[in-house]
């Protein structure tokens, strides 16, 4: 009796580590048959700060960083993230390649007829003039800018920013910004042209105004004296899911949800832009 007294403790023990075992191991039987689905989200690799890979080599961005808050809010799916080209991340979502992806993307009619593309979008991109500084006491913002001339440098009619400045047309009828259609997506010359006077403005990105002009290392910084910039609004940029994955864009819409009433987009909007970008909405 007294020899069974003292092996009690020990069998006890012993019995409570098998039981733990046990309970882990049908943990992980139900953990691996409940196992997350892993798909692949394409991301553009040089469009900073919304889509770029970073110095350590990793995917990184305001729409990457919202779509891995997103991803943290979604068990079922687990995100694989893929840098890659804008063509590249177009055609592999359509054939199914990526399951989704982010490019600064705006809605087109094409892309509607491609992509499941959500109701809620990812990010913005902030677009205005860029506008001779000497006529800055006339210039302010784009109503300022038709009443001064809207001499606007072409645009090309593909172009969201073209559809911008035909609704700005059709609420300002008195006072029309001329909008006449490029034949070239991307117009080389344009700061060039705003100083040489030969038009009065350029719709540009913010973004693009303060890396190219503003920036010290920028390709057009020689004009940073001589040109200046004024907001309009921004344009909502989407997600892009490929056709078969209307759980995967369903999740992201209910996540997308949370992240926006919980602070978190405005909250990385503030790391990557240095303001809150979604005001110009």
């Amino acid at each position: 009796m007294n020899i069974l007294k003292k092996l009690m403790p020990a069998v006890l023990a012993l019995l409570t580590v098998s039981a733990v075992f046990a309970g882990a191991s049908r943990d992980k039987g139900n953990a691996g048959t409940a196992a997350a689905q892993r798909v692949r989200i394409a991301h553009t690799q040089a469009s900073a700060p919304y889509n770029f890979v970073n110095d350590k080599g990793e995917s990184d961005g305001f729409e990457v960083a919202v779509m891995k808050a997103v991803d943290e809010l979604i068990p079922e799916y687990e995100f694989e993230f893929v840098a890659t080209s804008d063509d590249d991340l177009l055609i592999g979502i359509e054939t199914g390649k990526y399951a989704g992806g982010t490019k600064g993307a705006w809605i087109t009619e094409e892309r509607k007829q491609k992509f499941i593309i959500p109701n809620h979008y990812v990010a913005a991109s902030v677009i205005g003039i860029a506008f001779r500084s000497e006529n800055a006491n006339e210039i302010k913002d784009l109503e300022s800018f038709a009443r001064f001339s809207g001499k606007l440098v072409p645009i090309p009619p593909q172009s969201a920013q073209y559809s911008v400045v035909e609704d700005f047309n059709k609420a300002h009828p008195d006072t029309p910004i001329h909008l006449i259609p490029s034949d070239v997506f991307i117009i080389t010359d344009a700061y060039t042209w705003v100083v040489e006077g030969r038009y009065d403005a350029f719709f540009d990105l913010k973004l693009t105004f303060q890396r190219t002009v503003e920036d010290q290392e920028g390709a057009w910084h020689a004009y940073a004296n001589r040109l200046s910039y004024a907001a309009y609004k921004a344009i909502p940029t989407y997600p892009l899911f490929n056709k078969q994955q209307e759980d995967l864009a369903g999740k992201y819409e209910k996540a997308i949800g949370i992240l926006v009433s919980n602070g978190t987009l405005g909250r990385l909007s503030l790391q990557y832009f240095g303001e809150d970008i979604f005001q110009y909405i």
